[in-house]
């Protein structure tokens, strides 16, 4: 088996379709398992996977095990070479799928490569980053990382036109070598929705394996799948999942400063907002609403055993 493209879904029937009709359309001459594991959805996702790719293997939860224990469940199964995760709001295009398997056979000290993705408007997305340091939160919580020249977190000055070693690439979409992962292990089932990429990127460097962007064409992420249905919560849950991360590699120290970060982060826009919303009303008040909403649901955000915010 060259591949196995596991994807984990939650209520998102019609992005799973899309994703898994282009995943098909995509597969050329490999030989390609599709994982889809259902997170206990209560739309009708696992009825249309029977009945329209009944070559896809469905594995359905009955319990809600967010992102890293989803893929977890197929990542177990997995008989691939190699593993692509990918998200149900994404699709596959051209020649993708084959390119990103023919780059590792020629790259076999690469453990995770990320393609190139776009958003919906065909612009390049910052699908690949720095390790999120206390300097880069920092800087992103005092608004320098708006110019792109300072932002050497999400790497917005880089084009995307060439290879890179990269610290971190997205889970919307991404290729990892199954001989890496029998020796790092799975995703860190401690993170529930944020974080769990970072970890297992942190982890595979931390092997002596590299991580790598490559400008292979190409995946689209919408970005509007089962997160939009968090509202203020994926904020809840990015503090959480980011606080867990220095908390896991730095300590406890550690956590409580990238707590304090984070929090300093969305109580500022919160009043920063509260205060503009008279003015500019309309998105302005949803804004200053949206970050009340986190600053009042920070007490849930410190990462506990088994918690979920």
């Amino acid at each position: 088996m060259d591949l196995s493209i596991v994807i984990v879904n939650w209520n998102t029937c019609d992005l799973l379709q899309d994703c898994l009709t282009s995943v098909r359309a995509g597969l050329g001459d490999l030989q390609v398992e599709v994982l889809v594991v259902d997170n206990a959805s209560s739309d009708t996702s696992v009825a249309m996977v029977r009945a329209e790719f009944p070559n896809v293997t469905l594995i359905e939860s009955v319990d809600n095990l967010g992102f890293a224990g989803g893929n977890n469940v197929a990542l177990r199964r997995a008989c691939g070479r190699y593993v692509m995760l990918l998200n149900t709001d994404t699709l596959v295009h051209g020649t993708v799928l084959q390119d990103a398997v023919a780059w590792l056979d020629a790259r076999p000290e690469i453990a995770v490569m990320g393609p190139k993705v776009l958003n919906a408007d065909g612009t390049i997305q910052s699908s690949c980053s720095a390790f999120p340091s206390l300097k880069f939160l920092t800087m992103q919580a005092l608004g320098l990382t708006k110019l792109a020249r300072l932002d050497s977190y999400r790497m917005t000055g880089w084009d995307r036109s060439t290879e890179r070693q990269v610290d971190v690439i997205s889970g919307a979409a991404m290729f990892v070598r199954q001989v890496a992962m029998e020796q790092v292990g799975l995703l860190d089932e401690a993170f529930f929705f944020y974080g769990e990429e970072t970890d297992w990127c942190h982890r595979f460097a931390s092997a002596g394996w590299d991580i790598m962007f490559a400008p292979l064409p190409e995946v689209t992420h919408f970005g509007g799948g089962a997160v939009a249905r968090l509202n203020h919560r994926r904020d809840v849950m990015l503090t959480e999942g980011t606080t867990r991360l220095h908390r896991k590699h730095g300590g406890l120290l550690a956590g409580m400063a990238c707590f304090a970060v984070l929090s300093f982060h969305n109580v500022t826009r919160a009043a920063l907002w509260t205060v503009l919303s008279p003015l500019r009303r309309g998105a302005a008040r949803a804004r200053a609403r949206h970050f009340r909403c986190v600053t009042a649901d920070l007490y849930k955000a410190w990462p506990t055993e088994g918690a979920r915010p």
